[in-house]
């Protein structure tokens, strides 16, 4: 089956677009995974399909599947591409479209300087929602809001991890850490992404805090490993930094893929306020590809 497609960027995170307005494609689980393959296919860390809106007031259906085949809830870097393809490929006129996915609808938002503001809706905190299984643990407090416990596998000598969780419209885990260069991303993130409290997994973010207006950030995401950048982690850790007394409402997030600006006014008393990202979106090329139909 031949596929047109568009390989686009957000700070490094990088998709596979699909047009899939007038037709499905209708692809396996198998053939997401030879389209991110980045030996045999296009090679991406999520791939994302633009399909037709079925509901009154909303422009598009957002569709998103890691790199492993999976179907998940959000993508916050993709969703900046987003609004970039359809204005590209001459889908829309508008410069903010509300957008469906998974997890419920948010609006990106096209900048005068050419970068992108995303409202993600409001972050979620109810655990069973998120979902984590918190049963037999005992919270550590902190501005009346709370870090959890949890012990690794294989590390049984070594004491628990404390992790900040919430949602994005997908599930997070967030860590303090000294120093995001020398911490054990790629050796703890695979234990808490696939962590048997985490029903559907979770991307595991590791934060090191600048300043009150500042972080780095490295996210081991849940079905892509390690990315260059990961928007929803941003918006995640920044929320998460606020609960916890450690930043102010605006933020800059230092990724490998470059920076994010995170805004969320929710403060300490957890208001339902959206979070808003601001960053790049980038159009890297355009082709088509044979994917194979056995797959």
């Amino acid at each position: 089956m031949l596929i047109r497609f568009t390989k686009m960027q957000g700070a490094g995170n990088d998709f596979v677009m699909l047009d899939e307005t007038r037709e499905r494609l209708n692809l396996t689980p198998g053939q997401y995974r030879f389209l991110a393959d980045r030996h045999f296919g296009v090679g991406a860390d999520q791939i994302l399909s633009v399909r037709p809106a079925l509901d009154p007031g909303i422009d598009f259906e957002y569709v998103i599947h890691n790199a492993d085949g999976g179907e998940v809830e959000q993508c916050g870097n993709g969703a900046r591409c987003f609004v970039r393809f359809v204005r590209e490929q001459g889908l829309t006129d508008k410069d903010t479209v509300r957008v469906k996915t998974l997890s419920g609808v948010i609006e990106p938002s096209l900048q005068p300087d050419g970068r992108v503001t995303v409202d993600m809706g409001a972050p979620i905190f109810d655990l069973a929602r998120v979902p984590f299984d918190a049963a037999g643990l005992t919270p550590q407090a902190v501005n009346s809001w709370s870090k959890w416990p949890l012990a690794l596998a294989g590390q049984a000598q070594a004491a628990p991890v404390l992790i900040a969780i919430l949602s994005m419209g997908n599930p997070h885990a967030v860590q303090r850490v000294d120093d995001v260069e020398t911490a054990p991303v790629l050796e703890t993130g695979p234990l808490i992404e696939g962590h048997a409290r985490f029903p559907r997994r979770v991307n595991a973010g590791f934060m090191q805090v600048v300043s009150r207006s500042q972080i780095r950030l490295r996210v081991y995401e849940r079905g892509a490993g390690e990315t260059l950048a990961c928007g929803s982690g941003a918006c995640a850790a920044v929320v998460a930094g606020i609960r916890l007394g450690l930043l102010d409402a605006r933020v800059d997030v230092l990724t490998h893929g470059g920076t994010l600006s995170i805004e969320w006014q929710g403060g300490l008393d957890a208001a339902a306020a959206p979070v808003l990202m601001t960053g790049p979106a980038t159009t890297v090329f355009e082709a088509s590809i044979n994917v194979p139909d056995h797959l």
